[in-house]
């Protein structure tokens, strides 16, 4: 007898099939991925893995080439309801709670690697004098945005899905917990196995003719039933179904390489560079008028590094303009800020009324070591923000394990071990006990908050 799990992600796997069916195995982001990973294609058309949204966004995006964008639209809608469903099943199997935590510290590595080839690749591009060698950095800075907007959204879904869970009894670590079959987080990224071996971002640019553009860039060769141009499906509303641009809209800086990320100006350097609000929002309104999604991406990433009271009121004006869901990109950016800024950012929205965008950031950033976690709610309490760290402390209970918290705890037991059992309770009493154990096993007393 089925049961309501299994019919829902039986739905989803019956319509991965037919959509793939759909679709030239030979050519486009379907190609591409069947390249990569056959394997976890299989797995997600078998029913074996949960395939990300961006991939299924990718492979409506080759549908609305073959049958035009107005029937890919309202498939976007209707996968995405599917997906929503399927994932909902899935997460609360046994030990599914384990599992998305294990892809999180997997995505969040992930993130890592993408950000570190993105300095690495923009400053050897602006380097390069060989049009050979720069036409190669060129396209292969191409797919490395397509891997960091991947490694990104996937890391943003998988912290919604952890706090979608209902609550319950914590799960308790296993010994193991067996990668998924076809797991896509990894194997479907461009950085999967590579002729130039495992050290995919050193050593000099190599030419090679397997080196092209991603599907839809416009250096792309263009197949007989290739992808949809850019720009053309809506994501679905959801847990994570709200952010936008298309996967090679990733994030790598114009401006050259920074200690904070890729793109971001530091120090004095960026104070000079950044632009009036007005001329902020017309070029990045221009850019998107072009089609021009990675420069505008690029943009985005530079003023999350803007001085912190500046936020709120781009915030507004990028509102005003129509462009809220580049406001929603631009705090994803800047929850991977460094801890005090990610704190000074957190504050300025917070003391703007800008409340919901305060703990949205909070949220998204909360996946970052237990240790900046630590600097950023000291930094947030130390300014007074009170309202603001416990925000940012709850999030950390909701998807992090009882063991990370008393951890987190030690840093400052006094401050930090009181709020962390008030969030634990709100949560549920299975959480407040697991704090409790965890705390007195870390050698931290719990009796100074009675």
């Amino acid at each position: 007898m089925e049961t309501a799990s299994s019919l829902a992600i039986g739905r989803l796997t019956g319509y991965m099939r037919e959509l793939t069916q759909r679709l030239d195995a030979r050519t486009g982001w379907y190609g591409e991925f069947l390249r990569r990973d056959p394997d976890g294609v299989r797995a997600c058309l078998d029913g074996a893995a949960i395939p990300p949204w961006d991939v299924v966004e990718s492979l409506l995006r080759d549908l609305a080439g073959v049958l035009g964008p107005e029937v890919a639209q309202r498939e976007a809608a209707y996968a995405g309801g599917l997906r929503a469903a399927a994932v909902a099943a899935w997460d609360r199997m046994p030990g599914g709670a384990e599992e998305l935590r294990a892809l999180l510290a997997a995505s969040d590595e992930q993130r890592g690697h993408a950000q570190a080839a993105l300095r690495e690749l923009t400053a050897r591009l602006g380097g390069a004098t060989d049009p050979a060698e720069a036409d190669a950095l060129a396209r292969e800075l191409s797919w490395t945005r397509d891997d960091a907007a991947r490694a990104s959204s996937r890391h943003e879904d998988l912290v919604a899905r952890l706090g979608a869970l209902p609550a319950g009894p914590a799960p308790h670590a296993s010994a193991a917990v067996a990668e998924p079959v076809g797991r896509a987080e990894g194997r479907w990224l461009r950085g999967a196995p590579r002729r130039s071996g495992g050290a995919r971002y050193a050593g000099p640019a190599e030419p090679r003719t397997a080196v092209t553009a991603p599907p839809g860039h416009p250096d792309a060769p263009a197949p007989a039933a290739g992808p949809a141009p850019e720009g053309g499906l809506p994501a679905p509303r959801g847990a994570r179904f709200g952010r936008p641009g298309p996967p090679a809209d990733a994030a790598g800086g114009a401006d050259g390489p920074s200690a904070d990320g890729p793109g971001r100006p530091a120090g004095p350097a960026a104070t000079a560079r950044v632009r009036t609000l007005g001329a902020f929002v017309g070029e990045l309104l221009a850019l998107r008028g072009q089609g021009r999604t990675g420069e505008a991406h690029a943009l985005l990433c530079e003023a999350a590094a803007w001085p912190a009271e500046r936020l709120p009121v781009l915030a507004a004006e990028l509102g005003r303009a129509g462009l809220a869901a580049d406001w929603e990109t631009l705090l994803w950016e800047a929850a991977s800020l460094p801890p005090e800024r990610l704190a000074a950012a957190a504050g300025a929205l917070g003391e703007a009324g800008r409340a919901a965008d305060c703990d949205r950031l909070l949220r998204q950033g909360v996946a970052r070591p237990t240790g900046e976690i630590a600097d950023a709610a000291l930094a947030l309490g130390a300014a007074g923000r009170t309202r603001e760290a416990g925000a940012l402390l709850d999030a950390f209970v909701r998807v992090r394990t009882a063991e990370e918290s008393a951890a987190l705890a030690r840093r400052a037991p006094q401050w930090f071990a009181p709020q962390l059992l008030r969030a634990a309770a709100a949560l549920s009493a299975s959480h407040s006990r697991d704090l409790v154990h965890a705390l007195r096993v870390a050698g931290i007393s719990t009796a100074q908050t009675a």
